[in-house]
């Protein structure tokens, strides 16, 4: 369906936003949309509404960007095959934990904010090495920069895994998960099916491939608009809502899966277990850090959450190294594998040879795209070799 372009409007309401805080005209046009009336004829105004709380969020993620970029902030050089952030509240336990997972040696306290920057250490595990970051805790209103939380949030986006972490005192994960959705970042998403081809004229058109009961196409143009785009092609493959099509058209959000521990168990767990499993609503590791219980298990999880594969390396003109895989993510290319090896791996890289499942048929010559599979068998030709 195509829509033709629309006009800008200048109005009472919009009057009255003027002089108000981004939050307070955010909160001020979902009130009006909760008080309009939902029908046809007035699906247009619906929808220019949720296209002005989409401009609104934009101006606010480009606020924040910019308020991170002042100060001090936190930088943690990525090593090891995977990173995992510990995101949890103030004295849940998340240096011992650190300590526990990786024997590094956190300082550990009694008290709030015992961690004050980000550290690192590395959990060795199944041949991986896997980098585990200490975060200071979040609190209500980090993402908005309370307690440094834009900071820490920041860092967090880097982590191929989020350990959200509380306690049998401290178990509600929503303040959490919230904290990082304002952050822009997804947990347990993936990113939208949708595509778009922006032109030079046209006006919007709407393609998609299923039905969509959420969204009008009319609103989806509004916001398209308030985005800056006028004229394109927009191909949606899944029923999406106001809140999807803004992740999309941001461009800036991290779609990480995260895994939820709740610490101290040794600690009166049997009167809070049911809260907080319905509490929670997910699965959860239990876990007491001091006692050593569910240490074990939530390493095997880490594992499995981030899908490793074993690749073996075969020298040219000699036998493959069956005893010593690389671990590497599941989706990692050739590229991927040349890196770990060293940097000049990609600068006199010529072309490699495949056996396995990833392989067309066995001794397959590709290049650094190439996508491997578990158990693959990789040799890599360089210029001079």
């Amino acid at each position: 369906m195509r829509i033709p372009g629309g006009k800008g409007e200048t109005g009472t309401f919009e009057g009255r936003l003027s002089m108000a805080t981004i939050d307070e005209q955010i909160q001020a046009i979902e009130e009006e949309i909760f008080n309009t009336q939902k029908n046809k004829a007035t699906e247009h105004h619906i929808g220019k509404l949720k296209a002005k709380i989409a401009k609104l969020k934009a101006q606010q993620d480009l606020q924040r960007i910019k308020g991170a970029g002042g100060g001090k902030g936190y930088y943690v050089k990525k090593s090891g095959d995977a990173t995992v952030a510990l995101v949890g509240y103030p004295s849940v336990g998340k240096s011992s934990l650190l300590n526990r997972l990786t024997g590094s040696d956190a300082e550990v306290g009694a008290y709030h904010f015992t961690t004050l920057e980000v550290i690192p250490g590395v959990m060795e595990y199944k041949g991986a090495k896997i980098q585990i970051l200490d975060m200071p805790g979040i609190i209500k209103g980090a993402s908005k920069g309370k307690g440094r939380g834009r900071e820490v949030i920041t860092a967090a986006r880097a982590a191929d895994i989020i350990l959200l972490m509380g306690d049998v005192y401290n178990y509600r994960l929503d303040v959490l998960k919230r904290e990082l959705y304002e952050a822009g970042i997804r947990l347990d998403q993936v990113p939208p099916d949708i595509h778009l081809s922006p032109s030079d004229k046209g006006g919007i058109i709407v393609r998609n491939t299923v039905p969509l009961t959420k969204m009008t196409e009319v609103e989806i143009a509004e916001i398209l608009r308030a985005y800056g785009v006028v004229n394109g092609i927009i191909t949606i493959r899944e029923d999406v809502d106001t809140e999807t099509l803004v992740d999309f058209l941001a461009g800036n959000r991290i779609y990480v899966p995260k895994i939820a521990v709740i610490n101290k168990i040794d600690l009166e767990y049997d009167d809070v277990r049911e809260d907080i499993k319905n509490t929670i609503a997910h699965d959860f590791v239990p876990l007491s850090v001091e006692k050593e219980i569910g240490v074990e298990e939530l390493r095997c999880l880490i594992y499995d959450t981030l899908g490793f594969i074993r690749v073996y390396l075969k020298p040219q003109r000699d036998k493959v190294d069956m005893k010593d895989p690389l671990v590497i993510l599941d989706g990692s290319t050739v590229r991927t594998v040349c890196e770990h090896l060293h940097r000049d791996f990609v600068r006199l890289f010529r072309y490699a040879k495949v056996w396995g499942k990833s392989a067309k048929f066995p001794g397959q010559s590709v290049g650094l795209d190439h996508v491997l599979a578990d158990e693959d068998v990789l040799t890599i030709v360089v210029r001079g070799k």
